[in-house]
């Protein structure tokens, strides 16, 4: 089978030039969109981003909305699918999915990008009250998705639904004012945690800074629902008093005018701002998730613009039926390496720096700089493979995996040097980014699938010269002159140019060795068969850490290699050997 970049470089060839797959991102498969999962930038947290395809250009406004999820359910439920016999209910109640696709048909001078953020609770508020220092993360969750799109200077939109209130609140409480690149702060029945001194007065400044500021509140009269004989809040703590308790202190700065609409009540200020619409209850019934399905999300986001009501309806019937997808399917997740930083060190800078150091110190600073993410872009951009693997009772798999282009290396896109360093050090870089070291049969198939197989280049040992720095960078430098000879891009998978350190049977009882195999010759052929006669200390320039990531997809569900190592039937799938691992790491 081929890589799945394949498939990528086609659907970019078909949808023009205009097309941009983005650094970390997969392609999904329905309506021309993009996709990226997160998982444990803060632990217990997951962040889906969707994006388009198109609308990268310079000058387009993106527009960067989290999404915060209701409680109680999924990213994959609030993205929302058409509903098959034996589906979830969830799946049909929010269709942000489809409602995000109808606003991107009706801004078209806007890209529209929605981080869906979600944790381990499915409630925020439950998540905040177990989290001492809340205000750090959730800011943290905020500005490192931000910098994912840094380049397009991203306008920011807060939105969320029922207990994703709470995660907009925590982020107000983060800030000392909301920052000026918010452009809208949503509230889909979920402003439970509304209170005047926490929030009325920073709200007030934020709205007063910009006329480009725009606030909308839905909510319904949820304070006379009776459920199974009891009332489902308090008279003071559903959405519909803290809705108009909103509106009353806004009031002290901004003119309202109250229309009615049918079950509606809506106050707007002048420009329509600022939009608090409230759902009546003369039936008393539960409207919490039929606002959002009803449009809500779209009213949310064109309140006050020339679009809002245009194309659609507010609690009308959904303008976005024929937009909902027949299935959902999330990435594989992200590894987790953070940005680099701007002025971080050189590839060839760092390797002079930590040429003479002793070996711990170096392995230490190989640590650091990668830690940090000093690592060229390029190795960011996972190839996914995709293959059938055979399990040990031969029960075939359908199996998908990404692995790093090339070797782990330190510095830019422009001036790196493919590293070497103990397992140690390459483990816990590993267990930091999410990642797994290779097997024996991982190595054999990555070379099997690399476009780009280069001759091995060896040098005879002279002394202890394999050793040194100096001789890691003059094996880099011969690797890169092989390697523009092939005139190939940067980013394709690439192989035979080093011996793999990889996991194997072998540290259960040799837990002070390295394992070492690879270093594929044209014919298929690796050099090094399995070997574990170094100490664990020991590294040369041949030594190449090739990480995948963790997650994969088993059968088209998420799966973790660690765990299927250790598994006595499902480790044939990524390892030759002939027991499960019972000590898979470093």
């Amino acid at each position: 089978m081929k890589p799945f970049y394949i498939f990528t470089l086609l659907l970019f060839t078909f949808f023009g030039s205009r097309s941009q797959v983005l650094p970390g991102f997969k392609i999904s498969e329905d309506f021309e969109e993009q996709q990226m999962l997160i998982e444990n930038l803060i632990p217990g947290t997951r962040i889906l981003i969707n994006t388009p395809i198109k609308g990268f250009e310079k000058d387009k406004e993106l527009l960067l909305v989290f999404y915060a999820l209701p409680n109680g359910n999924s990213i994959e439920q609030t993205i929302g699918k058409k509903i098959k016999e034996g589906d979830d209910w969830h799946f049909n109640i929010q269709h942000i999915g489809a409602q995000t696709r109808f606003l991107r048909n009706v801004l078209e001078d806007k890209t529209i990008v929605v981080a869906y953020m979600e944790n381990s609770y499915k409630s925020w508020p439950a998540w905040k009250a177990k989290t001492p220092n809340y205000k750090k993360q959730v800011k943290k969750m905020v500005d490192d998705t931000k910098a994912i799109f840094q380049k397009w200077d991203p306008q920011i939109v807060l939105n969320g639904h029922s207990g994703g209130g709470r995660f907009i609140f925590s982020y107000l409480d983060a800030v000392d004012e909301i920052p000026s690149d918010v452009k809208r702060v949503a509230f889909l029945d979920s402003n439970y945690g509304y209170e005047d001194t926490a929030y009325g007065e920073k709200l007030t400044r934020w709205l007063k800074t910009s006329k480009g500021n725009y606030l909308c509140t839905l909510a319904y009269n949820d304070s006379i629902v009776i459920y199974n004989g009891k009332p489902i809040v308090s008279p003071t703590g559903g959405t519909w008093y803290r809705s108009k308790l909103l509106q009353k202190y806004l009031s002290r700065n901004f003119d309202f005018q109250e229309k009615k609409n049918d079950s509606l009540i809506w106050y707007t200020s002048p420009g329509n701002r600022i939009e608090v619409i409230l759902k009546t209850n003369p039936d008393n019934k539960i409207f919490h998730t039929v606002q959002v399905e009803r449009n809500g999300f779209i009213q949310s986001m064109l309140s006050g613009t020339k679009y809002e009501e245009k194309s659609y309806s507010y609690f009308g019937e959904r303008a976005y039926a024929h937009l909902i997808a027949n299935s959902v399917k999330l990435p594989i997740r992200r590894l987790n390496i953070p940005a680099r930083i701007t002025n971080a060190e050189t590839g060839t800078s760092f390797m002079k720096r930590i040429e003479s150091v002793p070996l711990e110190e170096r392995e230490n600073e190989i640590y650091k700089t990668i830690a940090s993410g000093n690592i060229p872009d390029f190795l960011r951009n996972t190839i996914t493979i995709e293959e059938d693997f055979i399990d040990a009772k031969d029960v075939v798999h359908k199996v998908s995996y990404e692995v790093m282009p090339d070797y782990l290396s330190v510095g830019s896109n422009t001036d790196f040097c493919r590293i070497p360093m103990n397992p140690h050090t390459a483990q816990k870089l590993a267990n930091l980014f999410g990642a797994s070291l290779i097997t024996a049969k991982l190595s054999d198939h990555i070379y099997k699938m690399a476009p780009i197989k280069l001759s091995p280049f060896n040098y005879i040992p002279k002394g202890n010269e394999n050793e040194l720095v100096s001789k890691f960078m003059e094996h880099n430098a011969q690797i890169e002159k092989q390697f523009k000879e092939t005139g190939a891009k940067r980013g394709k998978l690439v192989a035979g140019i080093k011996k793999d350190v990889i996991l194997s049977n072998r540290l259960l009882n040799n837990p002070d060795k390295v394992v070492i195999y690879g270093w594929h010759k044209l014919d298929g052929c690796p050099i090094q068969p399995v070997y574990s006669g170094h100490v664990d200390w020991y590294v040369d320039y041949s030594h190449g850490i090739r990480f995948v990531n963790d997650q994969v997809l088993l059968d088209g569900k998420p799966a973790l290699i660690s765990e299927v190592l250790k598994d006595p039937i499902l480790y044939k799938i990524f390892s030759d050997e002939v027991a499960p691992m019972e000590k898979n790491t470093y």
